[in-house]
């Protein structure tokens, strides 16, 4: 889910396996020039959505290891599931929607998110935590947690000490 912090978990894991981290969301706004927020605003989240599949699949078709961060609504599309399950080792961070909510903010540059973040993410929790589920080969629990222990249970997940 957005805010559990997948990019700067991501990035740790990623230096300290010495792999790139793929951003997804970041990767979308490089090949299209704009935003999460512009897309959604211009083209729909229909149109993010399909820019978000294809990175995810480029990403995992890359014969290069790395870390992938990828946006949390990319479980929404069974593809990307099966894209997952089959790439590697799936490990989801797992926040409440409230401890999300203190997180994110405001929607800023999150536009899922509205003018009610609490009551966005917990309407998106109960659709997606049965798809991370889904997905997930690990559950790392990141609320009220320091960050190096979070990056400590995502190595042990994908069976590096850290």
């Amino acid at each position: 889910m957005m805010g559990a912090g997948k990019t700067t978990v991501g990035r740790r894991v990623a230096a300290r396996l010495g792999r790139t981290l793929f951003d997804s969301d970041a990767e979308v706004e490089a090949r299209t020039g704009r935003t999460v927020r512009e897309i959604f605003e211009t083209d729909g989240e229909a149109a993010f959505r399909a820019e978000e599949a294809r990175a995810l699949a480029d990403a995992l078709a890359d014969p290069e290891p790395a870390v992938i961060a990828a946006a949390g609504g990319v479980v929404l599309d069974p593809r990307n599931r099966e894209r997952l399950r089959q790439a590697g080792t799936v490990v989801w961070l797992d926040a409440h929607p409230e401890a999300l909510a203190r997180r994110v903010s405001t929607g800023g540059h999150r536009p899922l998110l509205g003018d009610d973040p609490l009551t966005a993410l917990r309407r998106l929790d109960a659709e997606r935590r049965p798809l991370y589920a889904d997905v997930a080969d690990h559950v790392v629990p990141v609320e009220g947690r320091p960050l190096d222990d979070v990056v400590a249970d995502v190595l042990a997940s994908v069976g590096t000490p850290a």
